[in-house]
């Protein structure tokens, strides 16, 4: 009866690694977050002179309901993002290709477009760091990578140009051409 209230070492064991685990995947989001926004993001901008996004938020929010640019505008609102002009394009990217901004998410995004043959320095960078520090989300990578390469090319689209266009639409151009693993 006096033992009642004892921890077992193996509960201990179990809650360590539980709180261990926690915090891996902590470090590891803040670090894909930190190699991403904090330094390819201001390395590409120099090696690649990205064209700026044209638009503004206050537009967005104006363009009719069910275009790109309105779900993108509603997209920066729930993910309480700020517009970053130099990344429109990947988060335009998050919407029409249907991968949430989380650690798995972004890694997925990635995986479709090397499966798209889209292939740059980010794209590698990522998946690697996906595939070393993510085994949990090996499937869903290879997924991913598996719908990248069976949909339409992304490689020649002016993802600007598109923001005023219906985004059931272009999801549909997308998909249409993907093929049922």
């Amino acid at each position: 009866m006096k033992n009642q209230n004892r921890i077992s070492p193996l509960n201990l064991r179990g809650e360590f690694r539980e709180i261990l685990h926690k915090k891996i995947i902590m470090l590891r989001s803040k670090m894909l977050v930190y190699l991403t926004h904090k330094m390819a993001l201001p390395i590409l901008k120099l090696i690649r002179k990205p064209i700026l996004f044209p638009y503004k938020e206050a537009t967005l929010c104006s363009m009719p309901k069910n275009t790109l640019g309105n779900d993108f505008y509603l997209f920066l609102q729930a993910k309480k993002l700020t517009l970053l002009p130099y990344y429109a394009k990947h988060d335009i990217k998050h919407i029409l290709l249907e991968y949430d901004t989380t650690d798995e998410g972004e890694v997925c995004l990635q995986c479709f477009m090397l499966g798209n043959k889209h292939i740059s320095f980010p794209v590698i960078a990522t998946v690697l760091y996906g595939f070393i520090t993510m085994p949990e989300y090996w499937k869903s990578f290879f997924t991913a990578y598996k719908r990248g390469a069976a949909s339409i090319s992304l490689k020649n689209w002016n993802w600007f140009s598109i923001i005023e266009e219906s985004t059931f639409l272009l999801k549909q151009k997308i998909n249409n051409y993907e093929k049922v693993f």
